[in-house]
């Protein structure tokens, strides 16, 4: 079974955002010839890599709520040119969005078991959930609506 992490998307008010900055960072890495994934570095180093390498995802939490993952294919610990010990933790650079689920703030990741994850959404629920106004969809779902 495999283990996921869960980190705070710092900066990102959505999905679609969060797949645009994606998408960015892999124009760039084209263009620098670098490959194909989406690398996010942290602080600290997951000690369950083994449990995570085996099909986890990294779930993002934005505005409060998780929304969206992407499937972890790496995780690489170095150290920066200051010597502090880092971790790049590297994805497969397609966004996922997910049925939303309130999530409280946080810092650094939180390991997230495979039995509590959110469900991913379908191609056209994620259209329609996504495109809808934050506020009403926080409603619909604090209603139990969605």
């Amino acid at each position: 079974m495999p283990l996921h992490l869960i980190k705070l998307a710092v900066g990102c008010d959505s999905v679609k955002e969060l797949k645009e900055w994606v998408a960015e960072r892999m124009q760039t890495a084209k263009k620098k010839g670098l490959p194909q994934h989406h690398i996010h570095i942290t602080r600290m180093v997951p000690k369950r890599d083994a449990e995570i390498l085996s099909g986890g995802s990294l779930y993002w939490v934005i505005k409060g709520e998780i929304a969206a993952r992407e499937k972890i294919i790496g995780i690489e610990p170095f150290r920066d040119k200051d010597g502090i010990g880092r971790c790049r933790i590297v994805m497969q650079p397609k966004v996922i969005s997910v049925s939303p689920r309130p999530m409280r703030p946080f810092q650094g990741w939180r390991y997230l078991t495979d039995d509590a994850v959110p469900p991913d959404l379908g191609k056209s629920a994620a259209g329609t959930i996504a495109a809808m106004p934050e506020p009403m969809r926080r409603e619909l779902r604090d209603l139990g609506l969605l």
